[in-house]
């Protein structure tokens, strides 16, 4: 049995498109050209390129990591140690939740105690 293959949501989509664009616009005021980010990156040009472009699926650690190296603030937060404690607060409040989540059982019994 196969992955079952799920759309993009237009949001997701737009989200894309905005940080490769971020991404580009950073490389360019850099002056970097797309070999050297590539390189810096550990990438091929190709997968910069599907990067700046939004593609879907491109891996998320991949733009994550091109987006750091040219300076593109990853969840509105310019300085690393933000995101080092906004991580720690994410983690913080993961903690406190249950395990597993599960769905409510239904009773049947009418609201009877017996």
């Amino acid at each position: 049995m196969g992955r079952t293959q799920v759309g993009t949501s237009r949001a997701a989509e737009d989200a894309l498109a905005v940080l490769g664009q971020q991404i580009r616009l950073a490389r360019a005021a850099r002056g970097m050209t797309a070999e050297e980010l590539a390189g810096t990156a550990g990438i091929s040009r190709t997968t910069l390129h599907s990067i700046e472009r939004g593609n879907p699926a491109t891996s998320i650690g991949k733009v994550f990591n091109v987006a750091t190296i040219v300076g593109v603030p990853l969840f509105g937060v310019d300085d690393p140690s933000e995101l080092i404690a906004l991580r720690r607060r994410g983690e913080e409040r993961l903690a406190l939740l249950p395990a597993r989540v599960d769905r409510p059982r239904r009773n049947d019994d009418d609201g009877l105690d017996f």
